[in-house]
């Protein structure tokens, strides 16, 4: 097997590099969005996990990869435009984010509804979405109306001054991205991890699924910026 990762290294600069490892570091609710700055030991070990079981199927899942042929849909956005990659954020995961927020709202407004009575955590997963909401499309309209409109000028015309009023606006960005995550990690504590209360019906179970999905694509969202996006116009990879 080809030893690839070691856990000195960051888990957002791992996924960066192989992007398959972030179903991987998912499945073991390692952060490689927010939290993409620390090494993979201090993850494991915050976690209480088995750092050698961890490298293992990482490294597994790599050398499998690497002795396949690459997939010709497969982006390396280290080397892309920056232009194509946040023009990409906004047609994947802003796109996704204006679709799925209205009718998560619906269903999750639905099961407080109907069975807020008999499962109170449905009043603190109501409230937490709907902060969410509102903070991600607020997210949304600076990125789209400020950053990314200076990133693309920047790259046409690149300045020093610009770079600096980019630094300030991403500094603002990861900030965001933090709080979102802490409330993302909120509902997933308070779901249980989206465990289904039993004979629950289809709305209910639409909401946590849902609500699943949301939290894989703006981890996703957040990974692309925080650790290939804002590095990269930072000269850091």
């Amino acid at each position: 097997m080809e030893k690839k990762f070691t856990s000195s290294q960051a888990v957002g600069a791992i996924v960066a590099e192989f992007p398959q490892a972030a179903e991987i570091f998912k499945g073991y609710r390692i952060d490689f969005c927010c939290g993409g700055d620390k090494t993979l030991k201090v993850a494991v070990q915050e976690l209480g996990l088995d750092e050698n079981t961890v490298l293992e199927q990482l490294n597994q899942a790599y050398s499998k990869t690497v002795n396949q042929s690459k997939k010709s849909d497969e982006v390396d956005w280290r080397k892309e435009s920056f232009t194509t990659l946040v023009d990409h954020i906004v047609n994947t995961h802003h796109l996704y984010l204006q679709k799925e927020l209205p009718q998560i709202s619906e269903f999750v407004t639905k099961i407080l509804r109907v069975h807020g009575q008999n499962h109170s955590e449905l009043t603190r997963v109501h409230k937490l979405f709907h902060t969410l909401k509102m903070e991600l499309e607020q997210h949304l309209i600076k990125e789209e109306e400020i950053l990314f409109p200076l990133i693309k000028q920047y790259e046409k015309n690149p300045s020093d001054q610009l770079l600096d009023k980019i630094k300030q606006v991403t500094n603002d960005i990861e900030e965001e991205h933090e709080q979102a995550g802490d409330i993302i990690k909120e509902l997933r504590n308070i779901t249980n991890q989206y465990e289904l209360p039993a004979n629950t019906c289809t709305t209910y179970q639409l909401a946590y699924q849902k609500l699943e999905e949301m939290e894989s694509d703006i981890f996703q969202h957040i990974h692309l910026e925080n650790n290939i996006l804002h590095p990269r116009l930072q000269g850091r990879i």
